[in-house]
Order: C-alpha cells, then sequence, then structure tokens
C-alpha cells in the first residue's frame, strides 16, 4: 500500500511503498506556514487523502484554473501578461482533510480550501517555502507522482 508523507520543516514529500520508501522529492509548501484556518494561506497539518486526481494526459505545463484546464500551456512571457496568477500546472492532486475538526469540515475543511499537490512553472525554486497554502512540484516530478499513486491514497503532512 503507498503512503505519501510531507515533511514541512525539510521541504520533501516521501513516497512509501510496504513501509519502505521508494521515493523522496523536493517540494514547495506555504509561505504562510503550517495552519489548517480557512483564508491562511497556510499549509495544512495531519492525516489526509488523494480525493481526485485531475489532468492525466494533459501536456506538461497545462494551465489550470478552478481546476479546469484553460488551453493555455505555461510559459515565463505567460507569467509576464499574468503576473498575480497563483500557476496551477500539468496534473493535480486534490487533498481531503481525514480528521474532524482539525483538516475536516467547518473552517478547517482541506478540500474546501482548495488544497493540492500540483505542477508550478519549472523557474519556481523548490526546498523554500512559497506557495498560497498547496503543495507545489516541479512538472516531471508531479507527472510521476500522479503516475504512481491511486486515489485514496493517504498523506500525512506533519
Amino acid at each position: 500500500m503507498m503512503l505519501l508523507e510531507v515533511q514541512l520543516a525539510a521541504q520533501k514529500l516521501l513516497v512509501f511503498d510496504e513501509e519502505k520508501l521508494i521515493k523522496e522529492y523536493l517540494i514547495s509548501t506555504a509561505k504562510n506556514g503550517a495552519g489548517e484556518v480557512r483564508g491562511s494561506e497556510q499549509t495544512p497539518r495531519g492525516w489526509h487523502v488523494i480525493r481526485a486526481k485531475i489532468g492525466a494526459n494533459c501536456p506538461p505545463n497545462t494551465v489550470f484554473i478552478s481546476r479546469r484546464p484553460t488551453g493555455e500551456i505555461y510559459e515565463p512571457n505567460l507569467r509576464l501578461q499574468f503576473p498575480e496568477r497563483d500557476w496551477i500546472l500539468t496534473r493535480i492532486l486534490w487533498l481531503s482533510g481525514l480528521e474532524l475538526g482539525k483538516n475536516r469540515l467547518s473552517y478547517v475543511d482541506t478540500m474546501r480550501r482548495y488544497i493540492y499537490i500540483h505542477g508550478t512553472p519549472d523557474e519556481v525554486k523548490m526546498g523554500f517555502p512559497g506557495s498560497k497554502g498547496c503543495i507545489r512540484m516541479h512538472n516531471q516530478d508531479i507527472i510521476e507522482l500522479f503516475n504512481l499513486i491511486a486515489v485514496g491514497t493517504r498523506l500525512l503532512i506533519k
């Protein structure tokens, strides 16, 4: 059984298969640190599950808004045109909290906060907090992870 672990302090995502570490990725979590409250732009902690996988077979650098491909393919000139966008690219793994009152339901609901693991422009440095709450990955890494895991995979963010 696959299991994911996000280490906020190390800015790493680990992939385990039957308790054996099989893959490790550098990531970027929230610039505002850890927290569960809606509107905080923080990365929620605790146990989660991959609720949905979005973007299968989309080309790398596909731009998503509200979980839908826009028809755009990201390139640096697009960033110049839309400097305010929070770039969600390539694939989306939508997270849902599993701990009532901590990251599920009410004002702490991870899914209603639209917290994802997603691709980001390749020029964004990994290993440093910088997102608005999501877990950012380089595009080739999110494609690899997307293909490796299933909906229902559990994730611990700590």
